[in-house]
């Protein structure tokens, strides 16, 4: 009978391991996993290992591992069947029936098998011929010792079109093209598909030959030929599922807890040469959203190294859009960036073993990544630069599925945003104006001139373009030591609207003469028009705690310059629209989601003050 891989993950997946394990063996809660004394081995204390999330069992004295049905033919000595049957069972899934199409299939699976490895018998004794010479001298130049040599399976392809054609001609020419040894041309005779290269096996997770990996030898005299090559998509391979390394980078990883993810499989190679065995590659793609389900069967939090040229950056940047979406609690991505123009070999064969284990355990997380790339890619010298970098920032956080990660990585690059673009201005030093008295230096309160106090009382009368802004401008006077911290703000308010520029150009002018320690007012000597007595402002009110209405205030100010800017991109977006609807249908429905939101925290102020005004009358 055949079970499909698709309908095994399915069964574990239903199955939770610690109860089948805790039926004949006493489990103790350790963390997220359960611990035990080893079944397989005497041992006195617990090294034995159960894992629900990532399904599988391991021994860290005797190296036991396997999943749940593992479990029950290696511990209890079920056949498999018997063992997948009572899973099943307790899972409420349904063995399926013998299908022999199916079992068709695993047939020329197996067959498939046959043939990818007897090519790679061949190719290893290729690479010890005379033929592998300059293969040889290639993997000596690299510094790769002979015991990892053996290790990987290096091994050679001839350049005869033909060589592997006589040397497996016991299978059959529909087989070799089946397994992607050899290509097929429309009006010509198949030839071998690697050729003058050095040869690398692919294996998959049960350590399996499924396909092979090349590297041209002699570039010079195959100029347009690519440098690696890899085997083409086979009954037994699938790229996009498969990580170059995983069923020896595994059993290390278990052991030390982390998974390094290169950029190629002679960079893992090289990891390994210098000691570190827990590296797998992708293989000629970008990582893959199965690809990365797989790293985190390992570990919670793989580590990206990439080189450190632009491709390996952008590389990087794919891999975390692709993981931006899979987001889960406790699972990440961490990303190593090596120096300029460095891969993993460059680094350890220059500045030794210590400067790679360095590059990895200062890993920068995910969102750090994605701060450092955006903020990077392109110059932040204006505003409407700035702004883009906010949106570019907004549309990763978007594709987060999970809604409370989305939630935290919104909110913290939100912040590091606000930090960034209004970084806090260094204090001003006080020069005092004023003359000691008893108790100490008084400052005198500034007093307006005639032409400040006529352009306040200009915008407070009506010159402001609505209440908000009346309003604001009433309440920096009644609380002057708010007017410097908003100094950009409304310098960009005074930009937008010119009605009330003179306005707040008084206003700056006057705060620079605050004693802002001693809480200093601005002196009113003929006064300015009085807030209408029935405001929706609570800033403005007396009663109201001044805290609080400072809190209110900044937000009031917030809005000023935040809801014209809105305004301004929306009419953008609709014009765009005019030339081109379909381009700009997602742009004005977010700004207009946007300014929706704008004009709710402005009605906020309203329900504020009736809430105030409610609470007293009771």
């Amino acid at each position: 009978m055949a079970l499909s891989p698709q309908w095994l993950d399915e069964l574990r997946m239903r199955t939770t391991l610690s109860a089948v394990i805790g039926r004949t063996l006493r489990l103790t809660k350790a963390g997220r996993e359960f611990k035990a004394c080893c079944p397989f081995h005497n041992e006195k204390t617990p090294s034995f290992y159960v894992n629900d999330e990532k399904g599988f069992y391991h021994c860290f004295g005797c190296e036991a591992h396997g999943d749940a049905i593992r479990w029950l033919t290696d511990q209890r000595g079920m056949p498999f069947m018997d063992a997948v049957k009572e899973l099943a069972a307790e899972a409420g899934m349904e063995v399926p029936a013998p299908d022999p199409r199916a079992a068709q299939r695993a047939e020329k699976r197996a067959s498939l098998h046959d043939v990818t490895g007897a090519a790679q018998q061949w190719f290893e004794g290729n690479l010890r011929s005379a033929e592998g010479a300059q293969a040889r001298a290639y993997l000596g130049r690299r510094g790769f010792s002979e015991a990892t040599i053996r290790e990987f399976g290096f091994g050679y392809a001839p350049t005869d079109r033909q060589a592997l054609k006589r040397a497996l001609e016991r299978f059959e020419e529909p087989m070799l093209l089946e397994a992607g040894m050899r290509i097929e041309v429309e009006g010509k005779d198949p030839y071998d598909r690697f050729r003058g290269r050095l040869m690398l096996p692919i294996h998959d997770t049960r350590g399996r030959v499924i396909a092979f990996g090349g590297r041209i030898l002699d570039s010079d005299a195959n100029p347009n030929a690519p440098k690696y090559l890899n085997s083409p998509d086979t009954p037994l391979f699938d790229k996009g599922r498969t990580l170059y390394n995983l069923h020896r980078a595994a059993p290390a990883a278990r052991q030390s807890g982390r998974m390094i993810v290169v950029e190629g499989y002679m960079d893992a190679i090289a990891l390994a040469n210098a000691g570190i065995d827990e590296a797998v590659a992708p293989l000629g793609t970008a990582l893959t959203e199965k690809q990365i389900e797989l790293l985190w069967r390992q570990v919670e939090r793989p580590i990206l190294c990439f080189d450190g040229d632009n491709a390996g950056q952008r590389a990087a940047m794919r891999a975390i859009s692709r993981a931006l979406p899979m987001l889960r609690p406790a699972h990440s991505l961490a990303i190593v960036r090596l120096p300029a123009g460095k891969d993993p070999d460059d680094l350890i064969r220059e500045s030794g073993l210590a400067a790679m284990e360095e590059a990895l355990a200062n890993a920068a997380s995910l969102l750090d990544t994605l701060w450092e790339f955006e903020k990077a890619a392109a110059p932040l010298n204006s505003p409407e630069d700035k702004a883009g970098l906010k949106a570019r920032l907004l549309d990763h956080v978007e594709a987060i599925q999970h809604p409370d990660i989305r939630a935290l990585y919104k909110r913290e690059l939100l912040e590091r945003f606000s930090s960034f673009a209004f970084p806090p201005r260094p204090p001003r030093e006080f020069k005092p104006r004023g003359e000691w008295k008893k108790g100490g230096f008084r400052a005198p309160a500034p007093t307006l001139s005639d032409e400040a106090r006529d352009r306040l009382t200009r915008a407070m009368q009506g010159g402001a373009r609505d209440a908000l802004t009346r309003a604001v401008i009433a309440g920096l006077v009644r609380f002057p030591d708010q007017i410097l911290p908003h100094e950009d703000a409304l310098a960009e308010l005074a930009r937008r609207d010119q009605n009330v520029g003179p306005a707040i150009d008084s206003l700056l002018e006057v705060a620079e003469t605050l004693d802002l320690s001693a809480q200093s007012t601005i002196s009113l000597e003929r006064g300015l028009p009085a807030p209408p007595e029935k405001t929706s402002f609570a800033f403005l009110d007396e009663g109201t705690d001044p805290g609080d209405a400072r809190e209110d205030l900044a937000e009031a100010v917030s809005l000023l310059v935040e809801r014209p800017a809105l305004e301004s991109a929306l009419a953008e977006a609709t014009a765009r629209f005019e030339r081109d609807p379909e381009g700009s249908i997602a742009d004005q429905a977010r700004l207009r989601e946007r300014l929706l939101a704008l004009n709710e925290r402005l009605k906020r102020f309203g329900r504020k003050k009736a809430a105030a005004a409610d609470e007293s009358e009771s």
